[in-house]
């Protein structure tokens, strides 16, 4: 019995009582007396307990994009500069802070939003906070920032011309040899792959620099 038919029930009760019947069935039901007044109203006016009550519900709140396209074009200006990107991923990173970011699109463009509304525009774009990485090879140039800015702006403007742009990312070098490496394959069963226990240089055929080249325009590599 949901909340309405315990209304009306009690309603009912209190309706063939008569004087005094709404107080007699709150005490003796727990419920409040304007439930239960309520409740005898309603079957005055004919409700039953089988009606269908038909709620109307809102069609809910519109994204804040939909209202406010111009705002992402204008944080993801602020944004691409200053991202950083895995090339083994398709997410990106900034090293820009929620904060600052608010900030900086009302100081830039006379936006409002809050720091909540960035984070979340950010991870709608597949956007993510970046996680700190060993970097920091000593004292950074103060112009550091400004150099990879104007990098990004030529890479752009190569594009924008039909000009190539390559990156190339390299991975730590590996020892060419009978070693371990990580990952499993299909062996049968109980005859693993038998390698060295130790990893010695000296023991090694050679050493690999894996690298890939990846097309910015084409998105190919």
């Amino acid at each position: 019995m949901d909340e309405r038919h315990r209304r009306l029930w009690a309603g009912a009760e209190a309706g063939a009582i008569g004087f005094g019947g709404v107080a007699a069935v709150a005490r003796a039901t727990g419920l409040a007396i304007s439930t239960v007044r309520k409740g005898r109203d309603e079957g005055r006016d004919g409700a039953k307990p089988d009606d269908v009550v038909t709620v109307r519900r809102s069609a809910g709140k519109r994204p804040y994009e939909e209202l406010h396209p111009e705002v992402w074009p204008a944080l993801e200006k602020l944004v691409d500069p200053v991202t950083r990107g895995d090339p083994e991923s398709a997410l990106r990173w900034t090293c820009k802070s929620t904060y600052a970011l608010s900030a900086e699109m009302f100081t830039r463009y006379g936006i409002r939003i809050s720091d909540k509304t960035v984070a979340k525009l950010l991870k709608d774009h597949d956007y993510s906070l970046q996680a700190p990485n060993k970097s920091v090879e000593g004292k950074q140039h103060p112009d550091r920032n400004a150099q990879f800015e104007h990098i990004n702006a030529k890479a752009q403007d190569c594009i924008d011309r039909g000009v190539p742009v390559i990156s190339v990312d390299t991975k730590k070098k590996e020892l060419v040899g009978n070693f371990k490496n990580a990952g499993r394959e299909w062996q049968p069963q109980g005859e693993p792959e038998l390698v060295d226990v130790h990893d010695f240089p000296t023991d090694a055929i050679g050493k690999a620099i894996p690298y890939g080249v990846y097309d910015l325009a084409t998105n190919h590599g």
